[in-house]
């Protein structure tokens, strides 16, 4: 019998991402990525396959990270980002072979490429001061000086602090590699598409003026020659990802008019150059439009958006559907369907070629790791034509999840998952430890996640389900938890509990174990303070103290506001809702893992809840990493990442 995952596999998976078909239809590039233990870093290269004979070529090599990889519009080149320079830059290669060409050579790096449709030109983002050229300032010494803002929106826990820079729009002559400056202010861009006659692009920007209280994302159209704009949305909201029909009639986009903040669904609508209006085509779809599954496999991957036919009248996009990702196909004239549905599937990431009518599709599953499909469009049939895990999962016993619903808090059907353990014997007790998911808008899905499969090959049993407050289940679930932390969504987690020690004998009810990161985190803190049920709990990057919250962290200031529906005015209802104010109750051993650099939930929210819990003399592990940011756990250092598995693998082991 083989054995299950183990940890160490971090080193041996293989993720497929950004998979992109040739405007001639005939060959496909995609980028692989791995995780390096030797050099503690993440390699990616760029490939393509033949799909008549499914013929794999490998066209870049060496230690580096590449990213979006697109067809010039003649299919005889590619261009890509790569950071093989130190910095993340435009290269260019021919699809004949040879080396790369570096197209930019600026020092902040770029991003985002996008052609032209006459192949001369790429529009790329770079974040810019106002006024800043391009040229490199060689030599000079870094001096040390306070940091000094007046922004609320002073950092990120993607970038750190603000440096005065501002993601701003230029556009690349391949020929000459000249760079030109589309935008240059002081409000960041979101580039998108370019019109098919080359003359407009679209980009998405929130040009207020006082940008702490905003929370806006205008669509515009700009065009090139004249320096002129043109908003597309009317309403006031959150809109982008556009994309031209081919012969420029319509602008397809995604978007929401934030009426419950950062919950509200996500749709599709369409405008109509013509008349100068747009609608929304998902207004009767009661699911979001994109990829919302948590997932610690995927790496490099992007958001698809809305890839339209020739025919000019369709496109396709994805939406989020109780734990799977569902390709759909869209008509202008409103007709929507699924173009891809399976009982299992995660796609987050899908090309297509209408004149063929194929799609490329890139999908994970619970027991497999992305992998690159061919859908024929009119038979739906699926073809899956790699196989880079292949050789790990040959080797490997996996857990396979099954999925039940059961009834939570007002009687509201929740969705679950139980896997058992790897080496299952029947009429054998098992430990369970619970997994919560972060967000809270985001969901647990049809895909595969490593860490579940190393608890299962570990010997546990793994519960996890999407409480209200996940995505995939509609608007008024989603939006259920925001003002009610700790209340319905707790009751939801507490009788998935309950209805797996009822349903799956093989349980043992006096060895539970429960974990989550972010708002997974809060929410293990939560139920250590309102329940003995568990005999071990591990907190990861979680939230503690919502007091302290607002203040510290990169979106905390409104993110409390959106979601516990207070601020430092009511300190009440902010304390009432931090599970620091029951640190009393803790009775459950619990380790806390944190970030040392993580400024969505401050490493402050962990110190509280361990020096609180070492004051009541409550058993608690303190583990800090350094480098590490919030997203430790899915693009960490991957001696982090490992590092951290060790820690909840040796503490649920101590335990249970």
């Amino acid at each position: 019998m083989n054995k299950g995952i183990e940890i160490h596999d971090l080193y041996e998976l293989r993720a497929v991402s950004d998979p992109r078909l040739s405007p001639s239809g005939d060959e496909a590039v995609y980028v692989k990525t791995i995780m390096c233990e030797e050099r503690n870093e993440y390699f990616s290269t760029l490939h393509s396959i033949r799909l008549q004979d499914k013929t794999i070529r490998q066209w870049t090599f060496g230690e580096q990270k590449i990213s979006t990889p697109r067809w010039s519009p003649d299919s005889r080149k590619i261009a890509f980002v790569s950071n093989r320079s130190g910095v993340n830059q435009l290269y260019l290669i021919h699809r004949d072979g040879g080396e790369a060409e570096q197209l930019t050579d600026y020092q902040k790096g770029v991003s985002n490429p996008v052609w032209s449709p006459c192949g001369e030109k790429i529009a790329v983002s770079l974040r810019l001061e106002k006024g800043e050229t391009f040229e490199k300032n060689e030599g000079e010494e870094e001096i040390l000086k306070p940091y000094v803002t007046t922004s609320m929106k002073y950092k990120s826990d993607d970038r750190g602090f603000d440096d005065n820079c501002y993601s701003q729009i230029v556009v690349v002559d391949v020929a000459s590699k000249k760079m030109r400056r589309v935008t240059d202010d002081v409000h960041d861009y979101t580039l998108h598409s370019w019109s098919p006659d080359g003359k407009h692009i679209a980009f998405s920007v929130d040009r207020t003026k006082d940008k702490d209280f905003s929370f806006q994302s205008d669509l515009f159209i700009f065009h090139l020659e004249m320096n002129e704009y043109k908003k597309i949305n009317k309403e006031s909201g959150y809109f982008g990802g556009a994309a031209w029909s081919p012969d420029g009639k319509h602008l397809a986009y995604m978007g929401h008019g934030r009426e419950y903040e950062n919950a509200t669904h996500n749709k599709v609508w369409l405008y109509h150059f013509e008349t100068g209006h747009a609608i929304c085509l998902t207004e009767g779809m009661d699911l979001p439009v994109g990829d919302y599954i948590n997932s610690d496999s995927i790496q490099g991957s992007s958001q698809t958006g809305i890839l339209w036919s020739k025919d000019n009248e369709s496109f396709y996009f994805l939406a989020s559907d109780a734990g799977n990702t569902v390709l759909y196909y869209a008509h202008i004239e409103g007709a929507i369907y699924p173009a891809l549905l399976q009982e299992e599937q995660h796609v987050y990431g899908f090309d297509f070629d209408s004149t063929r009518q194929v799609m490329l599709v890139a999908m994970s599953k619970p027991t497999e790791p992305g992998e690159l499909y061919i859908l024929h469009v009119p038979s739906g049939e699926l073809t899956e034509i790699t196989s880079l895990n292949g050789d790990l999962l040959g080797k490997r016993e996996l857990s396979s999840p099954q999925s039940f619903m059961y009834m939570g808090a007002k009687d509201w059907p929740i969705q679950g998952w139980i896997m058992k353990p790897v080496g299952y014997e029947e009429g054998k007790k098992y430990p369970l430890i619970v997994e919560i998911h972060g967000g809270p808008h985001t969901m647990y899905g049809n895909t595969f996640f490593h860490e579940f499969q190393v608890l299962a090959s570990k010997g546990y049993a793994v519960l996890y389900v999407n409480p209200r407050g996940s995505h995939g289940y509609g608007q008024e679930f989603v939006d259920a938890v925001r003002g009610d932390y700790g209340g319905g969504d707790y009751e939801d987690i507490m009788a998935a509990v309950e209805y797996a020690l009822e349903e799956f004998p093989f349980i043992d009810e006096t060895r539970l174990g429960v974990t989550g990161g972010s708002y997974g985190g809060f929410m293990t803190n939560w139920i250590i303070g309102h329940s003995d049920k568990f005999k071990a709990a591990a907190t990861q990057r979680s939230i503690s103290n919502w007091i302290s919250f607002y203040g510290v962290s990169d979106i905390g200031y409104y993110f409390s506001e959106w979601q516990i529906q207070s601020d430092l005015g009511d300190i009440e209802t902010l304390w009432k809702h931090s599970p620091l104010a029951y640190v009393k109750n803790m009775n459950t051993p619990l380790l806390i893992l944190h970030s040392e650099k993580d400024y969505r939930c401050p490493i402050e929210q962990a110190e509280q809840l361990f020096i609180a819990l070492k004051r009541e003399k409550k058993e608690v592990r303190f583990v800090r990493f350094p480098e590490s940011n919030h997203n430790l756990s899915r693009t960490g250092k991957p001696s982090m990442r490992e590092a951290r598995l060790q820690e909840i693998v040796d503490w649920f082991g101590e335990h249970l």
